[in-house]
């Protein structure tokens, strides 16, 4: 999938065996290869730039991800010719793109929320195209006490860990599509936003009690390198990591 993420305002043509489109693309335009696409070709106009390509594995349409049983075809109708105008889809694209310029705490976690949205909401938009009825159940409630508190206690336990979107759901007993939803309602705050947050009070704990490096705290807490930490921990406290240890140490 390709979203256009700044405003380009050119052409695209594409051809493949059987299938030719010519694509007038602005921002927020979305277009689709389907999967197992092997031949093909793809004319632009004019130089473009702030196009994000996603690429969505088979898995994030399966019943395990969205919660529902959904035929393979489907998949096929989100057809090579398409061209969307779907404000939440370009939304997510936005979001993505968003997150690859400026890492944040729980960049990961962010990113694949974002992926299950995408999926569901192709899925969504092929299904009510074809039969004007919506795919999904009635959303489920929030989080139960319990299991709230079993998800709240892992994600404690493993802020220096590899914190995984499936992986939590699978705490609560959900798929990740409804774990996300009903996390959102229990807290009030996504998943990914509440790790980020998180991470960041676990960042000013090792700040605070010793000398550890900042780019060990930086990969501990996920952060793909020091640049990327300092830039995240700044735009939540207005200091930088070093700043704040140095304060700290004054007082």
């Amino acid at each position: 999938m390709c979203v256009d993420v700044r405003g380009n305002k050119s052409f695209i043509a594409r051809r493949a065996p059987g299938i030719e489109s010519r694509i007038a693309v602005r921002r927020g335009t979305v277009w689709l290869s389907p999967p197992g696409l092997q031949e093909g070709s793809l004319d632009i106009a004019e130089d473009m730039s702030g196009v994000l390509h996603v690429y969505l594995p088979l898995s994030h349409f399966s019943p395990g991800n969205l919660a529902i049983n959904i035929d393979a075809s489907a998949i096929g109708g989100l057809s090579y010719e398409s061209a969307l105008e779907d404000p939440l889809l370009a939304e997510i694209g936005r979001a993505v793109a968003s997150e690859l310029v400026a890492e944040t705490a729980a960049g990961s976690l962010l990113i694949e929320g974002l992926a299950s949205s995408l999926a569901a909401r192709l899925v969504q938009r092929y299904i009510r195209k074809s039969t004007g009825q919506s795919v999904f159940p009635a959303a489920r409630g929030a989080l139960d006490r319990r299991r709230l508190q079993r998800v709240l206690d892992y994600i404690e336990t493993n802020l220096e860990g590899d914190l995984t979107l499936d992986r939590i759901a699978s705490i609560a007993c959900l798929s990740r599509y409804h774990f996300a939803r009903a996390f959102r309602q229990a807290m009030g705050l996504s998943p990914h936003r509440h790790v980020s947050v998180r991470r960041l009070e676990r960042a000013k704990a090792l700040l605070t009690g010793g000398d550890r490096p900042l780019a060990d705290i930086a990969l501990a807490l996920s952060f793909s390198d020091q640049a990327s930490f300092t830039r995240a921990f700044k735009q939540a406290t207005g200091q930088a990591p070093g700043q704040y240890r140095q304060k700290l140490g004054a007082q």
